[in-house]
């Protein structure tokens, strides 16, 4: 049985669904997804086609150069505020979803810890994941 994702933003306005599975699960610990989430790291589960991705509602969007100097464009909803999504211009065929958006957070499975070279030490991390200091 294919796996559904699905989620949105805290007010209901932004809406996202996907049967695809996730290419790819992590904590990124760069100093952007600190400073956008207001913690000490971001988590993701990217997929691997944008275009499988029903998207409901109107974002805003803001662009950044990320750690490894690639810009990336980030979403939320300009009526809650709420990241939903964000979209890396060196590979935009690839969508990365905010875990904490999904309707069921539990769907999440980490894989690794990204851009450990930017975390701190009160970010506390499962162990047992891969870490790396950059993006592979």
């Amino acid at each position: 049985m294919t796996k559904r994702y699905t989620g949105g933003c805290a007010c209901g306005a932004i809406r996202y669904e996907t049967n695809d599975e996730p290419i790819f699960q992590n904590h990124c610990q760069c100093s952007d997804c600190q400073k956008r989430s207001g913690t000490g790291h971001g988590s993701y589960l990217t997929f691997g086609q944008r275009t499988d991705m029903a998207i409901t509602g109107e974002v805003s969007t803001w662009r950044v150069a990320g750690a490894s100097g690639n810009e990336k464009i980030h979403t939320f909803c300009p009526t809650c505020g709420t990241p939903v999504f964000l979209i890396s211009v060196a590979m935009p065929e690839f969508i990365a979803v905010h875990a904490a958006s999904l309707d069921d957070p539990e769907q999440f499975s980490p894989q690794m810890v990204t851009y450990t070279s930017h975390g701190h030490a009160w970010d506390k991390m499962d162990p047992a994941l891969q870490a790396v200091e950059r993006m592979p």
